[in-house]
């Protein structure tokens, strides 16, 4: 056959992959063919969720497995040599590798950035593919590695079966080479939800097996962070591994098992130096006595790397309590991990550990499907837009006289209590649940301090007082102070535990809680920090298939949400929707809301306090979680009475592909999407008919996250899939599938064909007709009814002549069902 009518997949296995066996490079570890680099985007409009297209690499080259050095893009032979090079760039660019190569199977176009050859595109031959050791000699030089160097940067990764995301690679890898030439402060930025931790795992045991490092201190600031890791990521250390603590804890692994955690501090508080790896707690290390600075027990050169997780929380900082600690063991590697570097004028990461050596943003992530895109409804109360002021002698719960002036957003449930306001988020929240069909769905409602969550906690057991009776358990509120509440705080987070379901919270959840299935985050308290805010959203961006969680939807109350407006928030909303008086709370699939940004008067979005973990030194130990208030103090707050409140705007909007926030239903965002596909209405009717297999195009489509089928259920269309294009995209009027079956019978098209053939092709237009069977040449239909019936599908094919004849009477009758549109 000539090579211009094989596939691209034959182009592939007869021309390209013998080219690189013969370069010298292995099958087995070497060449990863058909490599999928992302999961597609999840693209939610409306209750449809679809993905889009799925990154995919024809080949990626690695000089050891998970370390990449090149990409090639293969195309067919009816495309030139080159013509895959764009796409391969993308790729590569992803892979943070220098080369990339296109090939049709007559050569390859060999791009190389290394600024090493002549000339930066050159064509070679399919014998000319450069070796392994060529391209490994090229980008030691352009990385400036010598062999010893080289010998930790490229040092194997742990293999347990599983393959790291591409990103999380780019975060080893990079770390790798940068801690190989001699960099001794480090910061990786990666998303909420993106594996800091299996990277830090990555990162640790390949130093560790290559002799770069030989002891290890991983440094959190919460109980759960560190045995979350010792018995799930850094299993692989057990023997080697232990907890810097002197109270032993029994800790239940994922498969019900459980698991003593090994210590390294005995009961006087002596720390045995027999280990390699060790996790700690800042504040078992350390405290405000001489006597708790146990880490002065060591020698300032004991540590040769320290890993600080979610480093932006104040570390580093120069007056924090823990900086100390990093001071102590100066000479040691320290590497920041964070999902939110801060950088303000009083803290700075990027001051302590120099710019990021990789980052993955939230935006990557969600680009890219791996997580999850969220829903906003906004919520503007009476009260807070308009404020409060008290009548004339007004009096409080107490009796004593309220203050004369004008509460606001600020004001509310911090200094003054409106109880109607928090029944009436409570009745949001709940009508929201009841909506969506969810009810069980988990929750956490982020309240202004303690004394708010506990309010809010009842406002929402009296809304849901019929799930509240089945188990008391349904609604919780989980506080540093609250020893109930932090007790069930596993099971919230565990995915195969129902109880609890909503959870109200001050600031205990908003960062480090691997909450994989909360699907609904409430904001009743102000945001002033971008930190936290991010912290926020990334409780709820995790996707988890098992249960179907693939969005998330902010109900924001106090115009925190304004933040996305900010240029340092770097993943936007998918829709933000304001309902109004008596709308429902579930978003609708269109809305008549304006386009633009509408503020809201007597809303500071600036306002609230700077993320802190607080902390009681005078405990020592291992302090459960810190944060054992959330308070700074008893205030005296001002319960008032029968004032009353209202929702009295909302609104939609989608995020489209550009990152824009725009006012857009369902039918806009399919229309927009199938017009930059097919430009006019004959561009798409060209495709068609120039298409045998019209279930190709509609494939590329739900690969775009247009998946026809779903959009006209959404939009109660029961249309054929051709005539929902034409009617959305180009406003054509459409025609049912029945009538188009009719106009064919019409027009006699069967009438050179047997009786038999003719049976099986007036079935097939029945088939299309009443049930909507499109796919009509795929031949397992002739094993169901009416077809069984009529003989087997060899004989049903046979009355057409061959199966190749009966393939093309089906084309032919696919045709004759759009005809009058041609």
């Amino acid at each position: 056959m000539e090579k211009r009518f094989l596939s691209e997949r034959d182009i592939c296995s007869k021309f390209i992959m013998p080219a690189l066996i013969s370069a010298g490079w292995d099958l087995k570890t070497q060449i990863a063919e058909e490599k999928t680099l992302t999961d597609g985007r999840i693209i939610v409009r409306g209750r449809m969720v679809a993905r889009g297209q799925k990154k995919r690499a024809d080949y990626v080259l690695y000089l050891k497995p998970n370390i990449p050095i090149a990409v090639i893009e293969a195309k067919d032979n009816k495309h030139s040599v080159g013509d895959g090079m764009q796409q391969a760039l993308t790729y590569a660019n992803m892979l943070r590798v220098p080369f990339a190569f296109s090939s049709n199977g007559d050569g390859f176009v060999f791009h190389d950035r290394t600024g090493q050859s002549a000339e930066m595109e050159a064509l070679i031959g399919l014998d000319g593919f450069p070796s392994p050791a060529t391209l490994l000699a090229k980008y030691k030089a352009w990385k400036q590695l010598s062999d010893s160097q080289a010998e930790t940067a490229f040092h194997p990764y742990f293999d347990d079966g599983k393959t790291p995301r591409y990103y999380q690679m780019n975060a080893v890898n990079a770390s790798l080479e940068a801690i190989s030439k001699g960099q001794e402060r480090l910061l990786l930025v990666m998303a909420t939800g993106t594996g800091k931790t299996l990277t830090a795992f990555q990162i640790i045991w390949r130093l560790w097996k290559s002799g770069a490092k030989k002891r290890v201190l991983f440094l959190a600031d919460r109980n759960i962070l560190i045995d979350q890791t010792m018995v799930n990521d850094f299993r692989p250390f057990i023997g080697d591994m232990a907890k810097l603590s002197s109270q032993s804890k029994t800790i239940e692994r994922p498969d019900g098992s459980t698991e003593n955690l090994t210590l390294a501090v005995d009961k006087k508080r002596r720390i045995n130096t027999a280990y390699q790896i060790y996790l700690g707690l800042y504040q078992a290390l350390t405290g405000p006595q001489e006597s708790q600075k146990i880490y002065k027990e060591l020698s300032p050169d004991f540590f040769d790397l320290i890993i600080i997780d979610e480093c932006h929380r104040g570390s580093a900082a120069e007056d924090s309590a823990w900086r100390e600690i990093l001071d102590h063991f100066s000479s040691a590697t320290h590497i920041g991990l964070t999902a939110t570097p801060k950088e303000t004028e009083y803290v700075s990461n990027i001051n302590y550990f120099g710019e990021p050596v990789y980052s993955y943003t939230l935006r990557q992530g969600i680009d890219d499907g791996f997580l999850a895109p969220y829903k906003v409804i906004k919520c503007h109360i009476d009260r807070d837009v308009e404020g409060y002021r008290p009548e004339p002698g007004q009096v409080d719960r107490d009796g004593i006289e309220v203050e004369d002036r004008i509460y606001n957003t600020k004001d509310f449930d911090r200094v003054l209590v409106i109880d109607d306001r928090t029944k009436l988020v409570a009745q949001r929240v709940t009508q929201f649940l009841k909506e969506s069909g969810e009810r069980m769905q988990k929750t956490i409602v982020f309240c202004v301090d303690e004394e708010h969550a506990a309010r809010m906690r009842q406002a929402l057991i009296n809304e849901n007082q019929d799930l509240v009776a089945k188990d008391s358990r349904y609604v919780m509120r989980i506080t540093g102070s609250d020893k109930e509440g932090v007790n069930q705080l596993a099971n919230f987070i565990d995915p195969e535990a129902d109880y609890p379901v909503i959870v109200t919270t001050s600031r205990l959840l908003s960062t480090g809680v691997d909450a994989q299935t909360c699907r609904l985050i409430v904001l009743d308290r102000q945001i002033g920090s971008m930190t936290e805010f991010k912290q926020i959203v990334g409780r709820g961006t995790r996707v988890h298939q098992d249960t179907g969680k693939y969005y998330f939807t902010l109900m924001d109350f106090r115009g925190a949400t304004n933040h996305f407006a900010d240029p340092d928030f770097d993943g936007d909303p998918v829709q933000i929707y304001q309902p109004t008086g008596d709308d429902p709370m579930l978003p609708p699939e269109d809305t008549d809301a304006p386009s633009g940004d509408e503020g809201t008067s007597g809303q500071d979005p600036s306002g609230g306090d700077e993320l802190e973990i607080l902390i009681d030194p005078t405990l020592g130990g291992d302090a459960a979680i810190p944060g054992g208030g959330d308070d700074t103090g008893p205030v005296r707050k001002i319960y008032v009475d029968g004032v009353g409140a209202t929702i009295i705007k909302e609104r939609v909007e989608y995020l489209d592909a550009d990152g824009k926030l725009i006012t857009e239903s369902l039918k806009d965002f399919t229309r927009k999407h199938l017009t930059r596909r097919f430009a006019s209405m004959d561009d798409f009717l060209r495709r068609w008919n120039a298409e045998e297999r019209k279930q190709a195009i509609l494939d590329e489509l739900a690969e775009e996250g247009l998946d026809l089928n779903l959009i006209g259920a959404e939009l109660g269309q029961d249309l054929d899939p051709f005539d929902l294009v034409c009617h959305i995209a180009f406003d054509a009027k459409p025609l049912t599938r029945k009538e188009r079956a009719e106009n064919v019978k019409k027009r006699d098209v069967f009438n050179r064909y047997g009786e038999q053939a003719r049976a099986v092709l007036e079935a097939l237009l029945e088939k299309y007709a009443d049930e909507g069977v499109f796919d009509l040449d795929d031949t397992n239909i002739l094993q169901i009814n009416p077809f069984s019936h009529m003989g087997t599908p060899i004989e049903l094919m046979r009355a057409f002549g061959k199966k190749p004849d009966y393939l093309r009477a089906v084309h032919d009758l696919q045709n004759a069902l759009y005809e009058e549109s041609a």
